[in-house]
């Protein structure tokens, strides 16, 4: 397998590569890449310093992919909607974009939320995509201060692209 297609923010800084593992994400989301990248480029785009060219990748694969992460990973042998892996790289190569990380998120998973959530696909997918980019800007909901903030900040990039407040009553919680 090749590399994945990669997507430039508009200012050619921030670098997105998505890679469908599981082709149920594209059958049911023709334009799942896309919306993926557009969550990602919008939240570092709130979030990242005006200066530094960054770069992910996200992985759409299944739940067993995510499953076998999530066990090797965080030991819990069990499905979850999105993992991020931080690169732990506190600078780039001269003329290189930082690398923040990558993203796997599982079909099965997310799709039976969207459905249990009432929300779209699309949407839930979007939500997902800026949780773990910002997880991998360095935020986190460990404390229930970190956590108001970091909804915060996804309400916030999700308003700008459009989306429902996914906390709002009702709403469905990603990863807390």
């Amino acid at each position: 397998m090749g590399e994945p297609p990669s997507s430039l923010s508009p200012d050619g800084r921030n670098e997105i590569a998505v890679l469908v593992e599981d082709a149920a994400w594209t059958a049911a989301l023709p334009a799942a890449e896309a919306i993926a990248e557009r969550a990602a480029l919008a939240a570092l785009a709130a979030e990242a310093e005006p200066a530094e060219a960054l770069e992910l990748s996200v992985l759409l694969a299944d739940d067993a992919t995510v499953r076998d992460l999530n066990a090797r990973y965080r030991g819990q042998d069990k499905p979850t909607n999105v993992l991020s892996f931080p690169a732990g790289l506190d600078e780039a190569l001269p003329g290189e974009a930082r690398l923040l990380g990558d993203l796997a998120l599982a079909f099965g998973t997310c799709r039976r939320e969207a459905e249990q959530q009432g929300k779209s696909l699309a949407d839930h997918l979007s939500h997902l995509v800026v949780h773990g980019t910002l997880h991998l800007l360095g935020h986190d909901h460990e404390e229930e201060a970190e956590a108001e903030r970091m909804e915060g900040r996804e309400r916030a990039v999700l308003a700008g692209l459009g989306i429902a407040d996914p906390y709002a009553e009702g709403a469905g919680d990603p990863g807390r």
